[in-house]
This record gives structure tokens, sequence and C-alpha cells, in this order.
């Protein structure tokens, strides 16, 4: 009998626990996606992620799993805040009303051209300012790839080129001397440094330092001249991001003028007095 009822008792346990599975388990499917319930209400893990991918910044400095804890406390704080005011009748104040006004027309205006930049500065629209506008008006002029030691005095300044002239290697000595941070300064055109360090460098021939010390604002400088090129046109994709936001202000510009134009507009002074219409420029 001993043994029976020992046989019994562990099939109960096996039916509880099977039974107790099952129910996790649906309940487990039941809250599948299920970030949080406030009242009832469903905070999905979709909601959650939505807004994290909204935030560039914020994805840059941690994974959703790592955001994932600390948002739920946000999102549930705010759904318990906004059933609060719902609850106290918020959206039939005046105060709601008029702020509602003010977002609902922020929005709009936001959306209007956000859908006008997305049309028109598309990949043909960048393309073709880039084959049009960039590549014709092209003009290509002479480089100069140089390096260079900045130093405080003249003295020292001298002291760098003596070295140089004795046989001194001019990047252990920009090691020990330079007080700027970048030496290599790759290729550069005539109108891109101060005059001085400029008129000093395309002076150079090709492997030639400064005999005499190069006076400019930002100290004494000793300057090599490492190449010499004639400038070539950027690739599209390394002036993409500049001419998408070029069109984008275009588009900008030319939505305010052409609503301007189309619509009836009338300003006034403090006084209430009309203000005229400026001249059109002359082209």
């Amino acid at each position: 009998m001993q043994k029976k009822y020992a046989l019994t008792t562990t099939a109960a346990v096996v039916v509880i626990a099977a039974a107790a599975f099952g129910a996790f388990k649906v309940y487990a499917e039941k809250n599948a996606g299920v970030a949080a319930r406030v009242n009832g209400e469903v905070i999905s893990i979709e909601d959650v992620k939505k807004g994290y991918e909204a935030n560039p910044q914020l994805a840059a400095q941690m994974t959703f799993e790592q955001f994932y804890p600390q948002a739920i406390d946000i999102y549930v704080n705010g759904a318990l805040l906004y059933q609060a005011a719902s609850n106290a009748k918020v959206q039939e104040t005046p105060e709601y009303k008029e702020q509602l006004k003010i977002v609902q027309e922020d929005l709009a205006r936001k959306i209007y051209l956000e859908q006008l930049v997305q049309e028109k500065v598309n990949d043909a629209a960048i393309k073709n300012a880039y084959d049009n506008t960039y590549l014709k008006k092209f003009e290509s002029k002479k480089e100069v790839k140089a390096k260079h030691i900045l130093v405080e005095d003249e003295k020292t300044a001298n002291e760098v080129i003596e070295k140089l002239n004795n046989g001194g290697n001019f990047d252990e000595l920009a090691k020990d001397y330079t007080k700027d941070s970048s030496v290599e300064l790759g290729y550069f055109t005539e109108d891109i440094m101060v005059p001085e360090f400029t008129q000093a460098a395309f002076a150079l021939k090709k492997g030639e330092y400064t005999k005499a010390p190069v006076k400019t604002q930002f100290g004494y400088h000793i300057i090599f001249a490492e190449d010499f090129r004639d400038s070539t046109p950027l690739p599209l994709q390394d002036l993409e991001p500049q001419i998408r936001n070029m069109l984008t202000q275009q588009v900008v510009a030319e939505t305010f003028d052409n609503l301007y134009k189309a619509g009836s507009v009338e300003k006034y002074d403090l006084e209430g007095k009309k203000i005229p219409e400026p001249e059109p420029v002359k082209k």
C-alpha cells in the first residue's frame, strides 16, 4: 500500500508541474511583445524600440538591450501621468486646447516641408547638381602637400632649421618641438591657409623646407613641401551631404517664395499702418 501511495503522489506532482508549466507557457505567450501594462494599457516592446531608433545619438551610446530596462520606467511614468491627466479632463481645458493648436500647426508645417524635401531632394537631383553645378564649374588649381613644425619664437625656429641643415629628421624634430598636433597638413590650395604660410609653402620645391622661419598669427613655422599636384574634382560620395543640404535649403526657400507669391499677405507696424512691400531686386 505504501509503495502504491508513493507512486500516486509522484504522479500527482507530475500532473501539477505539467499544469503549472502549461499555465506559465500560456501566460508567457500572452505577454510576448509586451513591455508593461499600466492600468490595463499595453506598452509594447515595439513602442520602446521605436523610441530608441528615433534617437540616433542614444543608439550610438548604448545597445537596445542596455536601454530597455531604463526605458520601461520612463514609458510607465509617462503612461501613468497621461492617464491621470485624462482622468482630470485636462484635454477639455482652454490651456490644453490652445497649446494643442500650436503643436498641431508646428507639426503640420514640419511634415509638409519634410515631404517636399523628400520628394525633390532625391538621388537624381543630387547627381544632377553634382554634374551640372559642381563639375561644370570646377577649375583645377595647384595644390601643395606640406607638413610643418610650429614653435613659439623665432629663436627656437632657427634652432630647428639649424638641426635640419645638419641632417636632422623633420618628423623626429616635429615630435620634439611642434606645439601643433597636426604636423601633416595634407594637400591644400593657395586660398586655404593664411597668406604668409601659403606664400612660403608654394615658393618651395618638392622635398625642400623653409630656410627661414615663417611668421604667422599662430607663431613661427618651418614648412616642408612633400609634393605638388593639380587638384581634381571630389567624388560624388564625398560631396553628397553638402549637396543634399544645399538642395534642401533651396527647396525651403523656393517653397516660401512660391507661397508668398501665390498668397495675399499684408503686414502692419505697431501703429496699425500697412508696411509696404520691398522693391524686387533687379537681376
